[in-house]
């Protein structure tokens, strides 16, 4: 029962349950106040928290360079630009080639 009219109220008064009548109401209203749970998104199947996604790995450890290859690289491309040659992409000249 939501509404309630005079003749409901004063039954009501006669009987004693006014005051329970009135604070149903106010719960009613406060229910309807409150806002429904979030309901969470499903998730995938064989999903595991925390895991990685399946087929996929954490990333591999970068490999040492073993020592004297900067010197080496640096010694061929010093090398490779005394001579004028392309570098190893094919397509760049170096100075000496485009006079």
């Amino acid at each position: 029962m939501t509404d309630a009219d005079r003749d409901d109220i004063k039954a009501m008064r006669k009987d004693g349950s006014l005051r329970d009548f009135l604070r149903c109401q106010i719960a009613d209203g406060r229910r309807r106040r409150q806002p429904a749970a979030p309901v969470p998104a499903p998730r995938p199947p064989g999903h595991t928290p925390g895991a990685w996604p399946t087929g996929s790995r954490p990333p591999s450890r970068i490999a040492d360079v073993p020592p004297g290859a900067w010197d080496a690289a640096l010694e061929r491309a010093r090398n490779d630009s005394q001579q004028g040659t392309t570098c190893e992409c094919g397509g760049c000249l170096t100075p000496s080639q485009e006079d």
